[in-house]
């Protein structure tokens, strides 16, 4: 059932950005270039992990020495001595180290196809 409802939403989604770049005629979405954009959202779902571990936000929990470990300090600093959950360093670390929720993949792609459909000519 949720699988279900997870694939009507996500070709709901993928129907309204057609439908509002057809609109604004941003894409200009005619026959053979309607792939064109897909790069761009293959970038912006795909970076988000990659960017994530280079600035120490890892699978393993936040690297010493780090972007995330100053990010971190300065955090638990500014709320007494520990970080606070739902702040800015713990959804950061929650993403490096599971991954990015369907719900947050359907958004970056929506934001990349939406940079592709302004990129193209």
């Amino acid at each position: 059932m949720a699988f279900a409802a997870a694939s009507l939403w996500a070709s709901q989604l993928a129907s309204s950005m057609v439908s509002a770049a057809t609109v604004l005629n941003l894409g200009r979405l005619t026959s053979g270039t309607t792939l064109v954009p897909l790069p761009f959202v293959a970038v912006a779902v795909g970076s988000v992990p990659v960017v994530l571990s280079a600035i120490g936000f890892t699978g393993t929990g936040i690297a010493a020495s780090s972007i995330a470990a100053k990010m971190m300090s300065s955090a638990a600093i500014a709320n007494g001595g520990g970080v606070a959950a739902g702040s800015l360093v713990a959804t950061l670390q929650s993403v490096g180290a599971a991954g990015l929720s369907l719900a947050s993949k359907a958004i970056l792609a929506s934001v990349g196809f939406t940079f592709g459909a302004l990129a193209m000519p």
